[in-house]
């Protein structure tokens, strides 16, 4: 019988502490200073990218991680900042809604599904959406302490 620690792979179910923040600033989540989280990977609990980090780490693991901007959530894309008229916002939200710049604001998409952007700049015939993520362009650190892996 072995007594190895066991080693994440891409359907493990961890329980775990985690904190990711912006590189050198503010943590943007972090488990650390409560009950940590118990997930299972592959289902989409935690990005891609970092789920990726965790492969191959064995049970008992504390390291953090340095991700760049295109390893994180990617560059910003100076495409994604667009504008969407008046009309198409109006006929695709609830109606009555007060817009204020620098919210994030989700409607839906006119061919389905829904789209989420910072409103930039309201306009009286149209509003300026950012629909970039928002932590695009931003190096991160993702910090991982491996409770269990089952």
């Amino acid at each position: 019988m072995s007594n190895a620690a066991p080693v994440v792979n891409e359907s493990s179910y961890l329980t775990l502490h985690y904190r990711l923040a912006v590189a050198g600033g503010s943590d943007v989540v972090t488990t650390f200073n409560g009950t940590p989280a118990t997930l299972l990977l592959g289902q989409g609990q935690l990005a891609p990218f970092l789920e990726q980090r965790l492969i191959g780490l064995p049970e008992g693991t504390h390291q953090t991680f340095e991700l760049s901007a295109l390893e994180a959530f990617g560059e910003r894309n100076p495409e994604l900042i667009q504008s969407v008229s008046k009309a198409t916002l109006d006929e695709n939200s609830v109606p009555g809604t007060e817009y204020n710049v620098g919210e994030v604001v989700e409607f839906n998409a006119p061919k389905g599904g829904r789209f989420a952007g910072v409103l930039l700049e309201l306009r009286e015939d149209a509003a300026l959406f950012d629909f970039n993520h928002p932590m695009a362009g931003r190096a991160l650190q993702f910090e991982v302490k491996l409770i269990s892996v089952l």
